[in-house]
């Protein structure tokens, strides 16, 4: 009796603080999900809250619904706790009801109105299909400058709507040197105003940072970061706007200084060689990973296998060296094209992302499990 009665003050010394210590360990866990040249990115929180952003493209065969509620169930959750709708482009909203008829969603989080009139594929789903969704739970508009509340995270909105945050985040506001060379573009964006009303975000977990800006365009990323950075640096990076040419100047990625930077592209949507040159040259990049091979890349700009989740659908017996020319659907720079590809609808992988508070982190690449750790960054 004597020893069992010192194993269990043995528990309740030593035991209590294991499973608190264990409890406390708990990791902030990111969803790169492939919904193939659009956006569905998860993050759960360590105290189990979630927050998706994007719903990927609608359609009668629900491949990106499924998608999602893979990832869904991966992280244990029966409920979504906010839906971040970044801006009003189908490739981003266009899951939203049906996802919203499989799992309950408890806050849908947008920038208001749409901005790009007209806009076929938004004006019936906002005018009566999102009130009726939102109506049985919460709605929020945010702006720029506003926090997203959603425990154990620092949830910042620096971009939405057009506007772009004025007033510096922790470790920002420094001038930004990459701005002096950055060259305006006449057109931004071939794909109208929503894409540069896209809504951003830089999330906090302890010292560990990741920063997603949606669609966001060429010059209102040169708008949100110059002539000083308001934000920082950042670990991981998930790229503007799929990687297009649209997006992703030196004066935005170069001044985050990412580890990390994650391409949330297609097999042949993202990736052009004028882009992944940005990246490769960005200060302190530790690896880039894909959610695709892009052929737009090909074996010149690419990266090792192991960093990317899906490769093509009908494999080639040779890969090719030279990049091919970008589909007929590419937002500007018209340059020789190709046919548009078709629909990926084999199985999916996604690219997790697992932080702790310490800033050590750990990247995952679903298909093949290949994981490599980040150790937390010296302080610079």
């Amino acid at each position: 009796m004597r020893a069992l009665g010192a194993t269990f003050l043995a528990f309740l010394f030593f035991g209590i603080p294991a499973i608190a210590q264990t409890q406390a360990a708990k990791t902030f866990d990111i969803y790169v999900i492939d919904v193939e040249g659009g956006n569905a990115t998860l993050f759960v929180s360590p105290s189990g809250e979630s927050v998706l952003m994007d719903t990927g493209s609608g359609g009668p065969n629900s491949r990106d619904v499924n998608r999602i509620l893979d990832a869904v169930k991966d992280a244990g959750l029966t409920h979504l706790d906010n839906l971040i709708t970044t801006h009003w482009h189908g490739d981003h909203f266009g899951g939203t009801a049906e996802l919203a008829s499989r799992i309950e969603i408890r806050n849908f989080i947008d920038h208001g109105p749409n901005l790009q009139q007209p806009n076929v594929h938004g004006e019936e789903f906002l005018k009566n299909i999102y009130p009726e969704l939102y109506a049985k739970s919460k709605h929020t508009v945010v702006k720029a400058g506003d926090r997203i509340p959603v425990a154990g995270l620092d949830w910042r909105v620096v971009t939405a709507a057009g506007g772009v945050i004025k007033t510096p985040l922790p470790g920002g506001g420094h001038p930004n040197p990459e701005c002096v060379s950055f060259q305006p573009r006449d057109k931004d964006d071939d794909g109208g105003v929503e894409n540069p009303s896209s809504l951003g975000s830089v999330v906090a977990f302890g010292k560990f940072r990741i920063v997603h800006l949606g669609d966001l365009t060429w010059n209102k990323e040169f708008e949100l970061m110059c002539p000083n950075n308001p934000i920082g640096t950042t670990d991981v990076f998930v790229v503007s706007n799929h990687s297009l040419v649209v997006a992703n100047t030196p004066a935005l990625v170069h001044a985050l200084r990412p580890r990390v930077i994650i391409m949330n592209n297609g097999i042949r949507k993202g990736g052009r060689p004028e882009t992944m040159k940005t990246f490769y040259t960005s200060p302190g990049l530790e690896n880039l990973w894909e959610l695709h091979f892009s052929l737009l890349s090909g074996q010149e700009y690419t990266v090792p296998g192991l960093f990317i989740a899906n490769i093509l659908d009908d494999p080639m017996t040779a890969m090719p060296v030279e990049p091919m020319p970008p589909p007929a659907d590419e937002y500007v720079l018209r340059e020789p094209r190709s046919p548009a590809p078709p629909p990926h609808n084999g199985k999916a992988y996604w690219i997790k992302v697992s932080a702790q508070a310490d800033g050590t982190f750990s990247v995952t690449n679903q298909r093949n499990m290949f994981t490599k750790t980040y150790p937390a960054r010296s302080k610079q």
